[in-house]
This record gives structure tokens, sequence and C-alpha cells, in this order.
């Protein structure tokens, strides 16, 4: 029997979906277009008719450091204790012997396994990527969107936002 409140199958709406939205100002950080989006909830518009859109994306990626074997092997080690105490406390429930004794070997295990299987691949890495970093794909504008009914309201609210004027080319 199906429910009439909820859609077929495939035929789900999407929660990030306007209708038909119109772009009602574009800023150069997120601060922004949440500030316009705030204001417009603080003059009771009706904000689940909004969307921040973040847009022009890039992938940035900061470099931390320079990798050597050893550093590679020291990273190698603390996974493997991880790994190894986590095994080790797992063991722990399952058995009547010395807990303390199975965490401490299943550590070392791990550690010993950790520091082999590192260094192994960072030496088939050939040298390829002798570096650690992080790395974010981050927007560099944001636009904020209202669905076509009410992008008069929100355009006339918004002319009252010091600073925050609608975009004049949507």
């Amino acid at each position: 029997m199906s429910n009439p409140s909820r859609p077929a199958f495939g035929a789900a709406a999407s929660p990030l979906k306007l209708e038909y939205p119109q772009s009602l100002a574009v800023y150069d950080d997120y601060a922004a277009a949440q500030r316009t989006v705030d204001f417009l909830a603080d003059e009771k518009f009706p904000v689940e008719q909004c969307m921040i859109v973040g847009t022009d994306l890039k992938r940035v990626e900061r470099i931390t450091g320079r990798l050597t074997t050893g550093r590679v092997a020291a990273g190698g080690v603390m996974s493997g204790l991880w790994l190894g105490l986590f095994v080790g406390l797992i063991f722990s429930i399952f058995t009547d012997e010395s807990t303390f004794g199975i965490i401490v070997s299943t550590m070392a295990l791990g550690a010993g396994f950790g520091v082999i299987m590192a260094v192994v691949g960072y030496a088939l890495s050939g040298g390829r990527r002798d570096f650690s970093s992080i790395s974010a794909v981050v927007a560099t504008r944001y636009e904020v969107l209202v669905e076509h009914k009410v992008s008069a309201q929100a355009r006339e609210l918004l002319a009252k936002l010091p600073g925050a004027l609608p975009d004049p080319f949507s």
C-alpha cells in the first residue's frame, strides 16, 4: 500500500533543490551570505525558500612537511599501536587471560605490522610524493538563491540590510 505523503520510489524530491531558484545576491565569503539569510529570518521571511550555494570551486592543498623514511615509520608505528589497542580490547572481552598481557601483545604486533606496511608502501611509491599535506575543496563565491515566488519580497527586505544590496544582474 502506498503512502500518499511520500513520493514514489525513485521520484523522491531532494531537500537541496528549489523548484525555480533565482539569484538574490552573490558574496565573496560564506559569512556574508549567511548574514543575509539570517537577516531575512529575523525579518520573518520564509527562509526555507532560500539556499546558499558555493560556486567556483577550487582545491587547496597545504604542504605540512617533508616525508622521510623515519617519519613514515613513526606514523606506521602509531597507526599500528592504535589498531593493536583496539584488537586487544576486543580480544580481552572474550577471554579469561590477562587483559594487560593481551593488550600489550596486540599493540606490539600492531606496531610491527604498521611500521612494515608503512615503510613498504613508502618505498614502493618511488619518491613520487615525498611530502605530507592536507587538502580541501573551497568555494570562491557564495550565491544566495530564493524560490521565484518570493524573490521580490526577499529583494525588498534585503534592501534594508546595510551593505547587502541584491545582485542587480539576476
